[in-house]
């Protein structure tokens, strides 16, 4: 049985401004092991893929509103599946998935020195079903739409990110035990930076 992990509240009301996270945004290697709070994640999952209160709408576009990003949250803690509907993280397991994912990203090190990684993995059919094969071309736009909210997002929280595309598909597929009709996609590494 999956344990439901109910994340505080996003806020919304930053002293951090938009044109102030665009300019301080970098790609940050070199992280620190400090673990983030379940505030920290779960403000980083809402900017993601975080679904208004009574809409069916998410704080990234998405092409006819046919969502098929799924956002998995890999910490220390374990592998973890966010849920925009109720703003809850799932475990999927408690292993610590860090090392593998480093090998399947051909060892990029600062995944496992990391306290976060988001990977954004795609159902393509929930948009291809709609678009045709021109949904393939949304699915890709929408992850990246929804990785710059987190990096915007990490930056107004004071972290560092890293956006990592460079992976074994397959390698990343069995280390998170995908489902085949899941893809990855995106890696979206957060921490404290030094």
């Amino acid at each position: 049985m999956s344990t439901i992990i109910n994340l505080p509240e996003p806020n919304q009301d930053s002293s951090v401004s938009l044109e102030q996270a665009i300019t301080k945004r970098r790609s940050r290697r070199k992280f620190v092991s400090k673990a983030l709070t379940f505030e920290q994640i779960g403000q980083l999952c809402w900017a993601a893929q975080g679904q208004e209160a009574h809409s069916c709408y998410r704080t990234a576009p998405s092409a006819g509103a046919t969502y098929p990003l799924e956002l998995l949250i890999v910490t220390c803690d374990g592998l973890f599946r966010y849920l925009p509907t109720k703003h809850s993280l799932e475990r999927l397991t408690g292993h610590d998935l860090r090392a593998e994912l480093t090998l399947a990203a051909w060892g990029q090190k600062f995944i496992v020195d990391a306290p976060l990684t988001l990977v954004f993995v795609a159902q393509f059919s929930r948009t291809t079903g709609h678009y045709g094969q021109r949904g393939i071309r949304y699915v890709y736009i929408e992850a990246g739409h929804a990785a710059q909210n987190v990096h915007l997002q990490a930056e107004a929280l004071g972290l560092g990110s890293v956006a990592v595309g460079a992976f074994d598909d397959t390698s990343v597929s069995k280390v998170l035990s995908l489902p085949d009709y899941l893809e990855p996609l995106y890696m979206v590494i957060v921490g404290y930076y030094c």
